[in-house]
């Protein structure tokens, strides 16, 4: 199964990497049903169960999203490299 993902949330505190202000991650399934998910559980997901998730970008071209980590262990998404030069994640609208 495939997600899209379609919004993010994001908490208000300062962080270096601005990935890490994601908190949740609103997306809608390849069936059309719609879901809300933690950082963590979309990472532990794509990384643990072989999920794919992915954002649209500008363009309607899907990116896909992949897991990272920071130095200290700390994980996180981000987009594979696109033709843009903008945060696909960070540019998602807020999840209602």
């Amino acid at each position: 199964m495939a997600i899209r993902i379609t919004c993010i949330n994001k908490d208000n505190g300062y962080h270096e990497n601005p990935n890490l202000a994601i908190t949740h991650l609103g997306w809608t399934g390849d069936d059309g049903k719609p879901g809300k998910s933690t950082r963590l559980e979309i990472y532990n997901w794509i990384k643990n169960e072989r999920g794919l998730a992915y954002v649209t970008d500008s363009y309607e071209n899907q990116v896909k999203v992949i897991t990272a980590e920071t130095y200290n262990g700390t994980k996180y998404l981000k987009t594979e490299a696109d033709n843009t030069t903008k945060n696909n994640l960070l540019s998602l609208p807020e999840c209602k």
